[in-house]
């Protein structure tokens, strides 16, 4: 049964893997830091109101088995363009933001060097050989076992630090206010659980699953698979926040911008809760966990921009997959140049790019399910219907409030 449950999950692990990164390693954490427990209500909202467009992925995936790129087309080829544009606009950024995160936890677990650059690049370059040799088979097993080693092995630090705590801590929650605080919010908010377009790479993972498998997916098991990887990004996302609440919050300690220190300061979160005995576990478990977000990644991006180029030039002007991503690659190392002192403002702006490009995605996502694109049995029903309006609204209300807030 086992075995039978675990060979089911597929594109919701890797979504999970792609999400499971920045916002929660490095977010979360610093939420709970800087606001104790103050802005799980932030976490929770932004897991029920994008829920529905992130669910849209799979759900048009298994019923047309089409990507949503290929329904954006149908929506009208400026619509592809228009995505094309901002993908190609803040994919560098974001390859860059979790490469780095992920070579400072390398630089400090494995030494050697701590030049964060020369880490990028071989983190880098075992990312493409990996994706050369291993292809979509090894990403969907691969993922499924590393979230299951994040997942327990974070369980029981949190568990060690509430029963170790002896501060009293509060449930109240916070609204931030100032410049500084809303701009952690909605970066907080933009990658949390993850940026919107992912909902893109979640289709093309649907599609090259029922490839691999040769076996069409249906939509109640591609939602069902979905949904266990968006409440262990829930989960996992309470469990950082907790963390950073219990360990540091009104402690005089601040998480740092420069990587290896915030490498450190974040192994010892769960280090001084578990003991020194379980530093080589927790890192190996924080290292690979980012590697993971790296991995999909930069899977997925070259995945999509190849999907585009050829449904924009109608097949006949293709760029190969592989081109795209050794292009990605070699403008992440670029960007790592400029912004490698500061991770923490590298990290802000992907994550405030991907807050304010998440109303395009969410109105796209719905108006493809809900109209006579998808078949009518595989729409949303009323209540999901009234949810993705909400958030709709939220992300674009949000958004508005931050440019007023400037």
């Amino acid at each position: 049964m086992k075995k039978s449950i675990f060979t089911r999950l597929g594109p919701g692990m890797l979504f999970a893997g792609a999400a499971i990164g920045v916002s929660h390693l490095v977010q979360s954490t610093r939420a709970g830091a800087d606001f104790g427990f103050g802005l799980l209500w932030a976490l929770l909202l932004v897991h029920i109101f994008k829920y529905p467009f992130f669910q849209f992925g799979p759900r048009y995936a298994s019923a047309t088995g089409e990507t949503l790129l290929d329904g954006y087309k149908k929506l009208g080829k400026g619509v592809l363009i228009s995505y094309y544009i901002l993908n190609f606009a803040t994919m560098f950024t974001i390859q860059a933001a979790v490469t780095i995160v992920t070579a400072s936890l390398a630089a400090h677990l494995f030494g050697l060097t701590n030049d964060l650059v020369i880490w990028s690049t071989i983190i880098t370059v075992i990312s493409i050989i990996v994706l050369g040799f291993g292809k979509y088979k090894f990403l969907d097993n691969f993922m499924k076992y590393i979230i299951l080693i994040l997942t327990i092995s974070t369980l029981i630090a949190v568990n060690v630090a509430l029963f170790s705590t002896e501060k009293g801590f509060s449930f109240q929650q916070i609204i931030p206010n100032g410049s500084l605080q809303i701009t952690f919010l909605i970066a907080f908010l933009g990658w949390m659980p993850a940026p919107l377009d992912i909902s893109i790479w979640h289709s093309l993972w649907s599609v090259e699953k029922s490839k691999t498998t040769l076996e069409k997916i249906k939509p109640k098991q591609a939602i069902f698979d979905f949904n266990v990887g968006y409440i262990g990004t829930l989960f996992l996302g309470v469990c950082f926040v907790m963390l950073g609440a219990l360990v540091m919050y009104k402690s005089g300690r601040t998480f740092s911008n420069q990587g290896t220190v915030f490498a450190s300061q974040l192994i010892k979160l769960y280090t001084q809760n578990l003991g020194q005995f379980s530093y080589i576990i927790i890192g190996v478990a924080a290292f690979t966990t980012m590697f993971s977000t790296t991995l999909t990644a930069l899977d997925a991006s070259p995945r999509a921009m190849t999907k585009t180029t050829n449904l924009i030039f109608d097949g006949k002007f293709k760029i190969p997959y592989w081109i795209w991503l050794l292009f990605i690659a070699s403008g992440t190392y670029i960007i790592l140049q400029y912004f490698l002192a500061d991770m923490g403002f590298l990290i802000k702006i992907a994550t405030i790019l991907s807050f304010l490009t998440a109303p395009f995605y969410a109105i796209l996502n719905y108006i493809l399910i809900s109209g006579k694109h998808t078949p009518e049995k595989y729409r949303p029903g009323t209540p999901l219907k009234i949810l993705s309006i909400a958030g709709i609204v939220f992300l674009i209300g949000f958004s508005i409030w931050y440019l007023f807030n400037l």
